[in-house]
């Protein structure tokens, strides 16, 4: 009888042991879990931060390209108007130079 009870005793205490394994593990998994949720919450932060910033990047992209636009016109608008002004010029230097040899 004193070798059942012995073998109860074990198997009770075995079993108190894996118990008492399974509840460290659980409470080690659940502080895992919520070390895993802040991080996951400060990745989905930084993502959230860096997507913002890659559409303000990109209007800014968007700007310059059609102030580029605007100037690159104006530049060459401002080549056609140098090339009359030019034209005007030599045309008046001519009629001053006949002028001087009549």
């Amino acid at each position: 009888m004193e070798t059942v009870r012995e073998e109860g005793i074990d198997t009770l205490s075995s079993l108190e042991q894996r118990i008492q394994r399974a509840v460290e593990l659980l409470t080690s998994l659940r502080e895992e879990n919520r070390e895993l949720a802040q991080q996951l919450a400060a990745a989905q932060n930084a993502r959230d931060e860096a997507q913002r910033e890659t559409a303000e990047v990109r209007n800014n992209l968007n700007e310059v390209e059609v102030r580029a636009g605007k100037l690159s016109e104006e530049v060459e608008a401002l080549r056609d108007e140098r090339k009359h002004v030019k034209s005007r010029i030599e045309k008046l230097l001519s009629q001053m130079d006949l002028l001087s040899a009549s």
